[in-house]
């Protein structure tokens, strides 16, 4: 781990010491788990981005076969098949 300083004001302090009496957890490990989250959520906010800047990206090809006629063609042999 890296040792770092943050400042926090007042009321900062007084929620996170009060945070960690109920938790039983340190502040040091209250405020990595805030770290976390926050990282956790723009790593998912960049993940959301790339899937729908890639939404489509296929709709104009040409040479790709027909998924609706694949899918019935599999729903057929799969009734021929009993399941």
């Amino acid at each position: 781990m890296v040792r770092t300083q943050i400042y926090l004001t007042e009321a900062e302090q007084e929620s996170l010491q009060e945070l960690s009496r109920q938790t039983g957890k340190s502040q040091s490990e209250l405020i990595r788990d805030a770290i976390d989250r926050m990282v956790g959520e723009l790593d998912e906010d960049v993940r959301r981005a790339n899937l729908m800047a890639a939404c489509g990206i296929w709709k104009d090809r040409k040479d790709l076969p027909d998924a609706r006629k694949l899918r019935t063609s599999w729903g057929r042999r799969l009734k021929r098949l009993g399941l």
